[in-house]
């Protein structure tokens, strides 16, 4: 029987992202607000005793102990569970990750043990989409019934996701209202890198507002990225120029309107993205039409 391993907890988001907390076969960490406590997390959402942890000799478990804002563990509030490596708890605005052990002090893990703040000063819930998947912060936010904006910033594009008390009501790309916030949700759901801040909620009114529940955007756009997938030797990706392939081999006329407006949306502008931004079909049916455009030898990748 393999011994227990030290593990760690590693702040993933939140004011103390970057530090770490150890945690060794046999020990207990309460968290809380209150300066006495193994854990010290310094902000009005956490409770003066929120949870504990306990490292016991069948596994790592975690306990609520009755927090006001409740402890979530990869979505889910519980009352008590065991936890396995690469779970993701929710402790207040901190979302903390189990991992094996690797342990190297930091201010921020001595702000947590002394209850100060950490030298940084932040105080959203910030961190990378390689840390946490959008998917997974979507859910986050839902379960927990989160107010706010979600900024992601994926190289030069940013997203926003507006969230009123776990519900998504919209969304938007570089702030691009034509876009939709369905289209702009689905793009979303497909990045896998960029960094996220969760900040405070705005008094903007929208025209249009999503009403469908955050599980059901989740599950059609995970989806459509894995159908937007099997096009992509095609149709790369949004960075893709494609251009018309000359001389045509084959006259327009025997394209379908369909097809003939894809070929003029081209040839107004052959970047994939405004291509996609300019259809007005899904992205999925748009790079569809493109996939057939490229396999018809009428465009190809520039």
């Amino acid at each position: 029987m393999n011994e227990p391993q030290p593990m760690v907890l590693h702040f993933i988001s939140g004011k103390y992202r970057g530090g770490q907390f150890p945690i060794q076969p046999g020990q207990e960490i309460v968290i809380g607000r209150s300066s006495d406590l193994d854990m010290v997390l310094v902000e009005d959402m956490v409770s003066r005793k929120h949870s504990k942890i306990s490292y016991l000799p069948d596994g790592i478990y975690i306990q609520d102990l009755g927090s006001t804002n409740g402890t979530f563990v990869n979505g889910e509030r519980i009352k008590r569970t065991k936890l396995k490596e690469g779970d993701r708890i929710l402790v207040g605005t901190s979302i903390l990750k189990l991992e094996k052990d690797g342990f190297e002090p930091s201010p921020e893990s001595e702000a947590a043990r002394q209850g100060r703040r950490p030298r940084s000063g932040q105080s959203t819930m910030a961190g990378s989409l390689e840390e946490i998947p959008l998917p997974d912060l979507m859910q986050l936010f839902s379960t927990s019934r989160k107010s706010g904006v979600l900024v992601i910033n994926n190289q030069d594009t940013k997203g926003k996701i507006h969230f009123r008390e776990g519900r998504i009501v919209y969304a938007s790309i570089n702030d691009n209202h034509d876009l939709g916030p369905q289209k702009a949700i689905y793009r979303m759901i497909a990045w896998d890198k960029g960094f996220f801040e969760l900040q405070a909620p705005t008094d903007e009114e929208f025209m249009i507002e999503l009403d469908e529940p955050v599980e059901s955007l989740l599950m059609e756009g995970m989806r459509l990225k894995d159908e937007i997938g099997r096009y992509k030797d095609h149709v790369p990706g949004l960075s893709a120029r494609l251009k018309v392939n000359l001389p045509l081999g084959a006259p327009l006329r025997a394209l379908e309107p369909a097809l003939l407006d894809m070929f003029q949306h081209v040839l107004n502008d052959g970047r994939v993205e405004s291509i996609l931004n300019e259809s007005p079909e899904s992205d999925l049916e748009t790079v569809r039409l493109l996939s057939e455009l490229v396999k018809k030898k009428y465009i190809v990748v520039d």
